[in-house]
Formats: structure tokens, C-alpha cells, sequence
């Protein structure tokens, strides 16, 4: 049963209460009217029905209908903002159109009793249908409303039994029971409602028949459901607005705020307070109004860039006019957030830069090197990789060393599994334990929710290459020996052992047994690393290899530069085999770069001009004669060291002392330069 509130205790009020009171579908459960002495207050009260002079009181959320029947302008409104949204609100039309059907009829009835005929009733009655019978249940009356509403020829219905006229009128049943029904609904045989009124027609003291007096009603129960209709439509809209991530606002065409969403408000920090019914310009920190523009224009916005709210939030906006029937109605407005698209679009560089770092790119067909110390090296690698053994390859900075990496990790089992880098060096050590090991959630400031995977992590099943690992803190050398020894690795900030199954490529191009001797590389570390090593030969020692590296490298070059050079002259081959190319391969790459670059476009082969950049090749020679001499009766570990220190200078002079440029010749990062700089105390005007 439903339940109801009438506002209002006057006579529209009144006799919806009397109406309501009979029908079993409905209950009143409260009548309010700033009179309390109104009629309907009176037979609320005298039917114990809750009454109260404020009708906010009697609203709760178990409020089915409530009944405007003041006919107050404003009111209804008001009623609908107090009211629950799921609690039906029913304008003082529809109530005052009750009580003129209910006066109207209790008119009729007055006035056949005064007159005391059917005949007499038929001459003042031509508004509503009408329909009397005899006791024979025969048509007497049957007036042309009647005949409009049912379908049915007037005339012809005269005199017939109503049961073959219309067989859902109930006055049979009158007859029977000699009692008044009021305000019945009733469905006619051609689908129309009526709200009628059936009486026992009395002449003195006798029942002479039954009337039925009645009203269509199928208009009104189509709005009433079509206000249903559209209250369920609403709300759904509402929920649609409220679910969606984007924020929303809508302003009527006055330009005032009527409606935002919770993604508004978390975006823009402004709470519905703060917006509705205030100008659309509350929310702009920075930039014209947008919903304004629309509302003078009538023309939608696309993509417009603002700041609103007390958060400066950068946005771009999109507004649309609101037009019902050619009527303006409002506009409303979608704000997204530039901010989120900048980190989608961060995020998916990164997504991009680690799909890079798991993807091993080279196999054993791109070594290039037919002498016999590459051809040891490779055969050496090949045999590596079909073992679980973790590699450790040396050689000097240049020489290749992440390539064999790649296509020792291609010829592996693990090929189809993931393939990490890691330049130790490159990483400050603050970061690198978390980069490699990973980190729980609140294991430092910063640290992202829910906590982070290391590399080793990602690498599982994989292979994970460590380039430079004699750059390696001895904090983190003991951490990387756990991984080696125990195949378990603990994030930071966490205690629970998580269970890995990674081959371990490691690399260097520093000796590892001095720094064993001075203590600042692990011996148990060493041992464990150099289960398999391989030491990949430097340039200078397979100089025959040089005239296959060119031809290779001009053809990458070319596809980079988008040049068409296709060999390097013979006077230019013997002039770079006279070099010893301390930079190795990355150095000769480098070298035929600039010399690709100083070239004209009608010039396809690299002569001895076009090296030009290439450092002095005879003070190189007199450097080695004089350093063999001087250092003749020193230790290897000296002769490296001085070696080393030489051609660092060497390389620093012909960049004119650019750092940056010395450390891409020698294929060394810039900390590692500075480092060796400072180790062998090379300066500006250090004098040899």
C-alpha cells in the first residue's frame, strides 16, 4: 500500500482525503495546512492521521506521493528539492481536477434528488458521461459523453439491457446492494480509464434504478505515469552523470550551476555549495567561461584550455548548448584533466622504453670478425649459452661486450622470456638496490602504493645483463652474491625471500683481480661471476677484422644518416690499421660517423681527407715506443694503468677537453671518466 501526504486542508485538500480515505490502494498518513482549524485537518485528526502545520515534518524517506493541493505557484518546487528521489510529487492541478469531479458530482446527486427525475437530470447534465438503468437493468439514460467515451451509438443503447451494452459497468450490482460507490476507477472495453461515481436512484421511498456518473481519466493516468516516467529517467541520468570519471557541470540558461558530478569536485576541489545556483564563472581561476560563451553563442566548444578551481588545475574543456524545441534550456560542460594525459602519455614512454629493455636485439650473425681471438670468443659464447652458468665477459669499453650479451641470451633456452639491461654505473647506488631488488610499499618517501618489482623480478625465467658490475659498491656486491648463491632476492623495506630463476650476463672492462688485491671487488663475488668468462679482444689485436667492421658499419650508418657511401679507399683503410683504436669498435663507429658527416652527397667513398678528425696516428706511435721504454720493468698492472692513463689524455686533447665528448669516444660513461681522471689525477695542464 502506498503511502500518502496531502498539502494543503482546504476543499481541493478535503476531498482528496475523503477520496483516499476509501481507496484500499493508498493511505494517508499525513495532512498539513498552516490552519489548523481547516476542514481536512479537523477529519484528519478525528481518523488519528498525523497532521502538522509544517509540512517538512511529515516528509521522510517512506513518503510514496505527496499531494500539492494549496495551489500555491512556488510550492511544488520547494516540495520536490525537500522530498526523497524516489518519492512521486503530484501538482495542485491534478488534485483541484479531483475535487471539481468529486463537487461536480456530489452537484449531480444534489440535484436529481431536488428534481427527482432522470428527464430533469438529462437537461442540466451534458459534461461528464452519464448512464442510468431501470430495475430491469434496462438503459434509460445514456447521454452523448457516455457514448463518446465507450464507443457506443447513444441512441442505440436506449432501452437494451446494460450487460449487452457496456458488460463493466457494475450498476447491476447497485441495484442489488442499494449502496453508493465513489470515485471507482474503471477500464472500459476500448482501453480507456474512467473515474466514476455509481448511485441507487431513490423516487420518495422507493429505488427506481442505478446512475453511473463518470470522467475519462486516461489523459491524466498517461501524465501521471509519464511524470514517472521521466522522474525514472532522471534519475538514471543522474546516476550516468555521477558514475563517469570525467566532471561534468550544467548550468541553467541563466547561466547558473544546477548540477555536478563527484568527479567535478575531486577535480576542481569545489563542492556543490560552492557551484550550484552561483554564476558559471565561480570555477575559473584563469580564462573566460565557457558555459557563458555557449549560452550567448548557442554554438558548441571543443577543446579549450583553462585553469578553475582553487587547485589552478590545467583543463580542457568541452561545452554543448542544452536546446528543447529551439527553447535554450542550458549547457553542459565536460572538464578533463591535461594533467592525466600527461601522465598516460609518460607512462606509455616508459611502457615503450622497458618493451625496448626486454627485447634482446642481436644475435651471433651480427658479430662481425673473422681473426681468431673473435672467432675463440664466439665459440666460447655459443657454448655458454646453451648452460644455466653465469657469464662474465671482458673485455675493454667499446669491444662489444653487451652485443655478445644480446646473442648469448638469443641462443639461450630463455630467448622467449624476457632479456634485461642494466648499466651499474649509470644508476646512482641510492637507486640501484630498489631499481634492481624492488621495494615495498612505505619503504621510503616516495615510494609508490602497493610497492614496486625489480628488474630481477621482471627478469624471471629471463636473463638479466649487468653491464659494468665492477662499478659495484661493496654493499651492493654483497647483495648481488646473495642473489647468485642463494636465488632469492628481498626487496627494500621488506623481509619475506622471493624465489627467482634468472641467468646472470655480467660485464666489465676493469681488471677485477686488482681490485680483488685492493679490496674494492669481492672474492667470493669474483668466483661466483667468473664461472664462464670470455674475454672479447680489442681492436687493435684483430686489426684484419677492420675491413669487414667498416662495411658494416657504413651500411648502419648509412640507413641512420640517410647517405649512400658504399666503401672506404684503400689509402684510408691503411691509414686507420695504423691505428691501435683504443676506443674499439664504438671509437671506429664513431670515427666513420664524422667522416660521413664532412662528406658531400656526391661523394661515395670515405678517402684519408675525411679523417681528418681522427687523432695524430705518429704521436700515438712515439707515445707507445716511449711508454714501452719507461715502463719496461714495471708490473702489468702498472703498464695497464699507465696505458689506460694515455690514452684517456689523448682522447681528452683531440675533444679539446670536452668531457662529455671524450667519454661517447671512449665509450665510457661520464662518471666513469671523471672517476678515472681523478684515479690517474689527469688534469688541463698536467704536463707528462
Amino acid at each position: 500500500m502506498k503511502t500518502v501526504v496531502i498539502i494543503g486542508a482546504g476543499r481541493g485538500g478535503t476531498a482528496l482525503l475523503k477520496l483516499l480515505m476509501e481507496t484500499k490502494k493508498m493511505e494517508v498518513v499525513g495532512v498539513s495546512d498552516i490552519d489548523p482549524k481547516a476542514p481536512g485537518m479537523v477529519i484528519a485528526k478525528e481518523n488519528n492521521i498525523q497532521t502538522h502545520i509544517n509540512w517538512k515534518d511529515l516528509i521522510n524517506s517512506k513518503i510514496d506521493i505527496v499531494i500539492e493541493a494549496t495551489g500555491y505557484k512556488n510550492l511544488i518546487e520547494e516540495i520536490k528539492e525537500v522530498c526523497h528521489k524516489d518519492t512521486t510529487v503530484i501538482s495542485g492541478t491534478i488534485a483541484n481536477f479531483i475535487f471539481q469531479l468529486i463537487d461536480e458530482k456530489e452537484s449531480l446527486i444534489a440535484y436529481m434528488k431536488e428534481h427527482g427525475t432522470v428527464q430533469e437530470t438529462i437537461l442540466n447534465s451534458t459534461h461528464d458521461g452519464m448512464i442510468a438503468i431501470n430495475m430491469d437493468s434496462e438503459v434509460t439514460l445514456f447521454n452523448d459523453a457516455a457514448g463518446k467515451m465507450a464507443d457506443i451509438d447513444a441512441n442505440s443503447a436506449i432501452g437494451r439491457k446494460i450487460e449487452k451494452v457496456m458488460p463493466t459497468s457494475q450498476l447491476p450490482r447497485i441495484l442489488h446492494i442499494q449502496k453508493e460507490e465513489t470515485n471507482q476507477e474503471q477500464l472500459l472495453d476500448n482501453g480507456r480509464k474512467i473515474l466514476t461515481t455509481r448511485v441507487p436512484l431513490i423516487c420518495g421511498n422507493e429505488m427506481i434504478g442505478a446512475l453511473a456518473v463518470f470522467r475519462d481519466i486516461t489523459e491524466i493516468v498517461q501524465m501521471a505515469e509519464e511524470v514517472t516516467s521521466l522522474k525514472s529517467i532522471q534519475t538514471m541520468l543522474e546516476a550516468i552523470i555521477h558514475s563517469s570519471d570525467d566532471a561534468i557541470s550544467v548550468v541553467d540558461e541563466q547561466g547558473l550551476g544546477i548540477m555536478i558530478n563527484p568527479a567535478y569536485t575531486r577535480l576542481t576541489g569545489l563542492l556543490p555549495e560552492d557551484v550550484i545556483g552561483k554564476p558559471a564563472t565561480a570555477d575559473i581561476y584563469e580564462g573566460e567561461s565557457m558555459h557563458m560563451h555557449v549560452l550567448k553563442t548557442r554554438k558548441a566548444v571543443r577543446g579549450v584550455q583553462m585553469r578553475v578551481g582553487p587547485k589552478r588545475k590545467d583543463v580542457l574543456v568541452n561545452v554543448a548548448p542544452v536546446i528543447v524545441d529551439g527553447v535554450l534550456k542550458g549547457s553542459v560542460g565536460v572538464i578533463h584533466d591535461t594533467s592525466e594525459i600527461k601522465t598516460l602519455t609518460d607512462q606509455l614512454q616508459r611502457a615503450r622504453q622497458i618493451i625496448r629493455t626486454l627485447e634482446a636485439k642481436y644475435t651471433f650473425d651480427d658479430i662481425i670478425g673473422d681473426s681468431d681471438e673473435m672467432k675463440i670468443a664466439i665459440e666460447q659464447a655459443k657454448l655458454a649459452a646453451t648452460t644455466p652458468a653465469t657469464i662474465l665477459l671482458r673485455g675493454e669499453s667499446g669491444t662489444g661486450k653487451e652485443l655478445f650479451a644480446h646473442a648469448i641470451h638469443n641462443e639461450s633456452e630463455r630467448k622467449y622470456n624476457k632479456f634485461i639491461r642494466v648499466n651499474c654505473a649509470a644508476i646512482s647506488e641510492s637507486l640501484l638496490e630498489s631499481e634492481l631488488f624492488g621495494y615495498e610499499e612505505g619503504a621510503f618517501s616516495g615510494a609508490k602504493r602497493g610497492g614496486k618489482r625489480g628488474l630481477f623480478e621482471e627478469a624471471n625465467k629471463g636473463s638479466i645483463f649487468l653491464d659494468e658490475i665492477g662499478e659495484l659498491s661493496g654493499n651492493m656486491q654483497a647483495k648481488l652474491l646473495r642473489v647468485l648463491q642463494e636465488k632469492e632476492i628481498v626487496r627494500v623495506g621488506g623481509t619475506k625471500p622471493i624465489q627467482i630463476d634468472v641467468r646472470v650476463i655480467a660485464a666489465t672492462n676493469v681488471n677485477l683481480e686488482k681490485g680483488m688485491n685492493d679490496h674494492t671487488f669481492r672474492e667470493d663475488l669474483y668466483y661466483r661471476l667468473n664461472k664462464m668468462p670470455i674475454f672479447i679482444p680489442p681492436l687493435r689485436e684483430r686489426k684484419e677484422d677492420l675491413s669487414k667492421l667498416c662495411i658494416h658499419l657504413i651500411h648502419k650508418l648509412n640507413q641512420d644518416y640517410g647517405r649512400a657511401i658504399y666503401n672506404i679507399s684503400v689509402e684510408a683503410h691503411k691509414l686507420i690499421k695504423k691505428y691501435d683504436w683504443p676506443g674499439n669498435v664504438r671509437e671506429l663507429e664513431n670515427v666513420l660517423g664524422r667522416a660521413m658527416i664532412y662528406m658531400t652527397l656526391n661523394e661515395h667513398v670515405i678517402e684519408t681527407k675525411h679523417f681528418q678528425h681522427l687523432p695524430t696516428i705518429e704521436k700515438g706511435t712515439v707515445q707507445s715506443k716511449t711508454t714501452s721504454r719507461v715502463l719496461m720493468n714495471a708490473t702489468l698492472s702498472e703498464q695497464v694503468d699507465s696505458f689506460e692513463k694515455e690514452i684517456i689524455m689523448t682522447t681528452l686533447e683531440s675533444c679539446d677537453w670536452n668531457k662529455t665528448a671524450a667519454a661517447k669516444t671512449l665509450g665510457l660513461s661520464v662518471r666513469n671518466l671523471y672517476y678515472k681522471m681523478e684515479k690517474y689525477k689527469i688534469e688541463k695542464n698536467f704536463m707528462q
